[in-house]
C-alpha cells in the first residue's frame, strides 16, 4: 500500500513538463561547459549535468527544478557573478536563487579542504527543499560517478581530487546525515557511502 508521501510523488512525476526554458537551459549549459571534462574519465561534464537534472525530475522536480540541476554548477564553474546575472535574466529569479544556493563559496587560502566543506554542509542544511534536492541529486551523480571510476581505474583516482580518500569519505558520510532516511535518492547515497567505505 502506497503511502501519503509515494502517491504525492507520484503525482508530483506525472504532472511535470519540460517546456523551451529547459531546452534554452540545455542549451545554455552545454555551451557553459562545453570545453569541461570530468575528473578521470575525461568525458564531457554535460553528462553529470544531464545526470542530476534526471535524479531531479525522476523525483518529481519542478521545470525550474530541473533548470536548476542543469545549471547548478554554472556559477561556481564558469563565470561566477556574471554567470549568475545571465541565468537571472534569461530563466528567472528562482532559478537563479536556487543555482546561487546550490554554489559552494570559493575555498580561502589556507583553509583545509574539510573546513570548506563542513561550512558547505552548514549551507545545505539551511537551504530550501527544491535546493536541498538538487544538491542531494549531485551527490548521488558525483557519488556512482567515484564507484565507475574506482571499478575502470582502482585506486589511483584518488590523486585526482583536492581531498584525501578519507576526507572524501568523511563527506559523503555527512551528507548522508543531511537527508531523510525515507528518501529514495538519500537511501541510494547511503549505499554509495557504504560501498566507497569498502572500497
Amino acid at each position: 500500500m502506497q503511502t501519503n508521501r509515494q502517491t504525492d510523488r507520484q503525482t508530483d512525476r506525472q504532472r511535470v513538463v519540460l517546456g523551451e526554458r529547459f531546452e534554452q537551459a540545455l542549451l545554455y549549459a552545454a555551451q557553459l561547459h562545453r570545453q569541461q571534462r570530468r575528473k578521470v574519465t575525461g568525458v564531457p561534464y554535460i553528462s553529470h549535468l544531464l545526470g542530476v537534472a534526471a535524479l531531479v525530475i525522476e523525483d518529481g522536480g519542478c521545470e525550474d527544478s530541473a533548470i536548476s540541476a542543469l545549471l547548478h554548477d554554472a556559477v561556481e564553474d564558469q563565470g561566477g557573478l556574471e554567470t549568475l546575472a545571465v541565468i537571472r535574466s534569461q530563466f528567472g529569479e528562482q532559478v537563479a536563487d536556487w543555482v546561487w544556493a546550490c554554489s559552494a563559496s570559493p575555498r580561502p587560502m589556507g583553509q583545509s579542504w574539510r573546513s570548506h566543506k563542513a561550512a558547505y554542509l552548514q549551507q545545505v542544511r539551511q537551504a530550501p527543499a527544491e535546493v536541498r534536492r538538487i544538491i542531494l541529486a549531485d551527490k548521488l551523480h558525483n557519488g556512482l560517478s567515484l564507484l565507475v571510476n574506482l571499478s575502470l581505474a582502482g585506486s589511483s583516482i584518488w590523486d585526482e581530487f583536492s581531498g584525501t580518500q578519507a576526507d572524501i569519505i568523511w563527506f559523503y558520510q555527512a551528507c548522508c546525515k543531511l537527508f531523510p532516511e525515507t528518501d529514495w535518492m538519500a537511501a541510494r547515497l547511503r549505499a554509495v557511502r557504504q560501498a566507497l567505505e569498502d572500497s
